[in-house]
């Protein structure tokens, strides 16, 4: 079993201040990490545990290894596994973390209080006759990926360390197995809620309710309406959100309820992908045969979630159920405009306008419904306007529209670049180059995942870091396709 700590992995600077394991019996177990035979460092990313006032860089290689694998516990973790349900594709089922282990919280010097997570350390009362297990090419994807996005400046969880057991993982076929730390702002989600909900636990989910409030909303602390309140907040978070991801061609892949963190931070990237070719029917999930989380299916979906959210919500809302569906209506009900807002922000700075418009919507569909034509590059359409280079085939009277706008705020096209340079990047994680990256890690040659992570994580500045990083799959390559790695 994993043992205590040695000097330097107790010194690394640990603030653990566990909330959510002061919570009643039933909202976890307690559970540690799994054995594993000879765990070694792929990745351990520096820079975040600076952020967070951890001092990784003193760790030995050996100490890290077992540190991030959870063979050493620090001082002051409560490992847990947390329960939650969640509707998957539609279907409702519980759940909790099977191959998870929340190590406890941590508190930075700034004050923030951040999950840290193992991901693929082990079974848990929650497994479901799963090994618990995790490969190495998902976890490395999801770093890559969640470091990818905090770049962007899109909310997301991120990862601390990717570290190799030395074991094998059956799936289709043999595999690297591997554990994942994840940080986040709380592994909270809209299935947590449902789990409670399906089990008419009515004060667990007053419980949770004020408890989420004082950690992510604490303007709404002490209201009567907290639970209300709460779905509202939720509901505008989610909508900035996803309009945040479709303006970087971003498709989650698995937007499930258990999938949605209630903190506004995008999670899990299991078939996750970005558009090369703009469709706004993008499929990349091998299991996602319908369609139903496509690229344009998001924000769809999101509100989808958000009435699953409501439902669990109602025992709180009002003591008539037929009040409480009343106002948890309204709020549902007005997700597309919040979206809708939202997207016409990410687009209006996607096209460097400062002013609002009520033409900037049929401004920003001439320009998709062209690039859908004529299967423009959903990243490089965008940056060449960015450089004043949109190419050969642009669309002329799409571009003196778009002028003419411009115009009309008293701008030119130089006067808009610099803010545009922060809304179109440069690179985005291209599917082909991360699988490339994660072939060669799994033959243990790890320049190719370097060159990735030093292009992604600088993804608005032109440079060398860049090359070969920018470049759409080739033509005829087949369709992408991705796996979630259970």
């Amino acid at each position: 079993m994993p043992g205590s700590p040695s000097v330097a992995a107790a010194t690394v600077g640990w603030r653990f201040d566990n909330t959510y394991a002061r919570l009643p019996e039933g909202f976890f177990a307690r559970v540690l990490p799994a054995p594993v035979r000879a765990p070694a460092v792929v990745l351990v990313n520096h820079a975040l545990g600076d952020a967070m006032g951890l001092a990784t860089r003193a760790l030995s290689a050996e100490d890290a290894a077992a540190l991030f694998a959870g063979q050493m516990i620090p001082p002051g973790a409560d490992p847990i596994a947390q329960a939650y349900a969640g509707h998957q594709f539609g279907g409702f089922t519980v759940l909790g973390d099977g191959r998870a282990i929340l190590l406890g919280e941590h508190r930075t010097p700034d004050g923030r209080l951040l999950d840290v997570q193992f991901k693929g350390s082990g079974p848990t009362p929650y497994s479901r006759r799963g090994d618990g297990r995790a490969a190495l090419g998902p976890m490395l994807r999801e770093y890559v990926v969640s470091e990818a996005m905090h770049a962007l400046g899109i909310p997301t969880t991120r990862s601390l360390a990717v570290v190799t057991t030395g074991e094998p993982v059956y799936r289709d076929r043999v595999l690297r197995g591997a554990v994942l730390t994840r940080v986040a702002a709380s592994h909270v989600r809209v299935g947590t809620f449902e789990y409670f909900a399906a089990h008419r636990q009515v004060d667990a989910l007053r419980t949770l309710v004020a408890y989420v409030v004082e950690r992510h909303f604490p303007g709404l602390a002490g209201r009567p309406d907290a639970a209300l309140a709460l779905l509202a907040a939720v509901r505008d978070t989610q909508a900035t959100l996803v309009a945040r991801w479709m303006g970087v061609g971003f498709v989650h892949g698995v937007m499930n309820t258990d999938n949605m963190a209630v903190s506004g931070e995008t999670i899990d990237y299991g078939p996750c992908a970005f558009l090369d070719r703009y469709h706004p029917d993008t499929v990349f999930s091998s299991i996602d045969h319908m369609g139903r989380y496509a690229y344009a299916q998001q924000p769809g979906i999101a509100q989808w979630n958000l009435a699953r959210f409501a439902e669990a919500l109602l025992p709180l809302l009002d003591d008539s159920r037929d009040a409480a569906i009343a106002l948890a209506k309204e709020v549902v009900h007005a997700f597309p405009a919040r979206f809708e807002a939202a997207w016409l922000a990410v687009m209006r700075g996607k096209l460097g306008l400062a002013e609002a418009h009520p033409d900037d919507g049929a401004l920003a569909a001439g320009l998709l419904a062209w690039m859908e034509a004529t299967g423009a590059d959903f990243t490089n359409t965008f940056r060449a306007l960015t450089t004043g280079a949109p190419g050969d085939g642009a669309p002329a009277k799409w571009l003196g529209e778009w002028r003419a706008r411009l115009a009309a705020e008293g701008r030119t096209d130089a006067d808009a670049r610099d803010a545009m340079r922060r809304a179109n990047p440069v690179v985005v994680p291209r599917n082909h180059v991360v699988e490339a990256a994660l072939a060669a890690a799994e033959r243990d040659d790890g320049g190719p995942l370097t060159a990735l992570l030093a292009s992604v994580t600088r993804p608005y500045e032109d440079g060398p870091w860049h090359d070969g990083q920018r470049g759409p799959a080739p033509e005829g390559a087949e369709p992408y396709r991705t796996f979630c790695g259970t």
